[in-house]
């Protein structure tokens, strides 16, 4: 067997995490030969060895995971971005999830996330647009001010800052004088927040 190049393995990993930061995917074991200029036999006993020797893993087509991804992996959230929600239909249903992204969790901090789609413009001095994609924390209460995703006798989800009274009653308070303030009265309707918004994610390009 001829000796292994060292060279090689750096180049290999070089490129797979380069190409899975422009493409989103593993590269092809084609896609490799093109990258590094090495023949495919090459790269496939390259890729073996460095499976077996715990450099990366790979299990087949498209299926390689270097360190550098699996660091990155580890050190971030999956969390699911809810669409338009359906009328008496949980709000993590599957059927409201659009997709699954990943964020660090060196910034949104440790816990269970989902991200909400903002529609309309009843936040909009909170800095939250219409589309605006809010990071919602999953809890259950909730301070005095805060903004949270509140489901009203288990209908639409609203985003709404939270003021309770001390009558039993709730207000939805939006950040825009063209809207109404909401008043729950508990001993009626029910209200369970779902979560509280730490972060907003804006396309500039708008």
């Amino acid at each position: 067997m001829r000796p292994l190049k060292t060279e090689y393995f750096s180049l290999l990993e070089d490129s797979i995490n380069a190409h899975r930061e422009k493409t989103g995917a593993a590269p092809t074991i084609m896609e490799l030969v093109s990258l590094t200029g090495i023949p495919q036999a090459t790269v496939s006993r390259y890729l073996r060895y460095m499976n077996a020797n715990g450099m990366l893993e790979y299990a087949g087509h498209r299926r390689i995971t270097t360190k550098a991804e699996k660091k990155q992996r580890e050190s971030t959230l999956n969390v699911p971005i809810i669409g338009s929600i359906a009328c008496g239909m949980p709000l993590l249903a599957e059927e409201n999830i659009e997709e699954y992204v990943r964020l660090p969790e060196s910034i949104f901090g440790s816990g269970s996330f989902f991200i909400l789609r903002a529609n309309g413009e009843s936040m909009v001095k909170a800095g939250i647009d219409d589309g605006d994609l809010v990071v919602i924390r999953q809890q259950q209460d909730a301070e005095t001010g805060q903004i949270i995703v509140a489901l009203v006798d288990d209908e639409n989800a609203t985003l709404k800052r939270y003021y309770p009274r001390r009558n039993g009653r709730v207000d939805l308070v939006p950040e825009n004088d063209d809207f109404r303030v909401q008043t729950i009265d508990l001993s009626v309707h029910r209200l369970s927040i779902q979560g509280i918004a730490v972060n907003v994610i804006k396309n500039l390009e708008k």
